[in-house]
């Protein structure tokens, strides 16, 4: 009997939803989580060319935790564009600014390989601050991350 490598095409993808409730998870392990659900890495058909993964809704992102001294000690920087134009911001400034769900978002960016695949992969990704969200008639399956291992819930 000859065992071949099985290679998924983008035609016979099949897409679920996955909620998952950020409060009180620790950032990284929950980008971790949610970096192998979009790239479909927990599926047995997983094919790292094709864009395989489920689509995933998080929520209460700004209530997300961070351990050690992280949040003051951390900094995410960027370019304005102009010379001498570096700034940085803190996570906890960053947290508690109109859209902290970009934290998440950056977090779990960092973890995907870059590439085309990667921006197809993001557009699947969607982080909510709050409690609410406008995915319910696609009735996600609830995920709860801070059950997976003791490690992911702190605080």
């Amino acid at each position: 009997m000859l065992k071949t490598t099985q290679s998924i095409k983008p035609s016979e993808v099949k897409k679920g939803w996955i909620l998952i409730d950020a409060e009180g998870v620790v950032l990284g392990r929950l980008a971790v989580v949610i970096a192998n659900r979009l790239r479909g890495k927990h599926k047995p058909q997983f094919t790292p060319h094709v864009d395989c993964g489920d689509n995933v809704v998080v929520i209460n992102a700004a209530k997300v935790k961070v351990t050690g001294n992280k949040l003051d000690q951390s900094v995410f920087y960027y370019h304005t564009g102009y010379p001498g134009g570096i700034k940085g911001r803190t996570i906890r400034s960053r947290l508690e600014s109109k859209h902290p769900e970009r934290v998440l978002e950056k977090a779990v960016e960092r973890m995907i390989t870059r590439g085309p695949l990667q921006r197809a992969q993001m557009k699947h990704l969607y982080i909510y601050g709050g409690p609410e969200h406008k995915h319910e008639g696609q009735q996600p399956v609830t995920l709860d991350v801070a059950a997976l291992n003791p490690k992911n819930k702190r605080g």
